[in-house]
């Protein structure tokens, strides 16, 4: 299913820097009616178009403050994360990275979910290559993003029935703050937002936005966790039936 965003209310999390701002100046460019900018520190925009939002995704109060501002939502963007460096020595970094990168976008997409149902609206979570392969450096991102992902399918397959798509981002290396020290080939935010945005219009439900994702879609969209994905996804349709 294709969409497009002109006209749209879209909620992009972790919106201050990095991917997220690129998101909302992304979805500015293509004509968005509304754009709420969650970040955790409260911030200005100069396009009145922009709707700033306190919103620590693991916060449910602000969750909910966030919900009871937003007239109308027809996307969501999980973006908000944390990325440390470890070496899974010390249980609280992992919980961490799992209480933002995973139970972060659980919390703001089940409060959103009324709101996106009554729009058949979108999901986009913003994952992770290391999803699918752990950076040794940084176990603990690598475990809870490969949670995400896997909630993201789960998502995908539940919500089908309510004509809510759901799209995972399997970013590669990216110029932000995260990748910092780094010296290897980086895509910059902008042209990251672009292809996150390209790929929800052309109803892709997993995209990979940078050169290095990118050389592994064809193989991950052919393979057979894809294959048994959508084998499971079939079985959800009857149970839903019945309930």
């Amino acid at each position: 299913m294709s969409i497009s965003f002109e006209g749209k209310a879209i909620l992009v999390t972790g919106a201050n820097r990095g991917i997220g701002q690129a998101l909302v100046e992304e979805a500015l460019r293509r004509g968005a009616r509304r754009v709420y900018a969650g970040t955790r520190q409260p911030m200005a925009h100069p396009d009145g178009r922009v709707a700033p939002l306190t919103l620590d995704v693991t916060n449910a109060a602000q969750i909910q403050a966030a919900v009871e501002s937003v007239e109308s939502l027809d996307v969501l963007i999980n973006n908000a994360g944390v990325a440390l460096y470890d070496d899974l020595s010390d249980r609280a970094v992992l919980e961490e990275h799992l209480a933002v990168n995973l139970f972060g976008t659980y919390g703001v997409s089940q409060a959103f979910l009324p709101a996106l149902t009554r729009s058949r609206g979108v999901i986009v979570n913003n994952v992770s290559m290391m999803a699918l392969a752990p950076f040794p450096f940084t176990p603990a991102y690598a475990i809870s993003k490969a949670a995400a992902f896997n909630l993201t399918q789960s998502l995908r397959a539940l919500l089908a029935g309510k004509g809510i798509s759901v799209h995972a981002v399997l970013t590669g290396p990216t110029d932000t703050d995260m990748t910092r020290g780094f010296d290897i080939p980086k895509a910059t935010p902008e042209s990251v937002a672009r292809a996150i945005f390209d790929g929800v219009e052309n109803g892709d439900e997993d995209i990979f936005p940078d050169p290095m994702s990118g050389s592994m879609a064809e193989s991950w969209r052919s393979g057979a966790a894809k294959v048994f994905e959508r084998e499971y996804a079939t079985l959800v349709a009857p149970q839903l039936v019945n309930s």
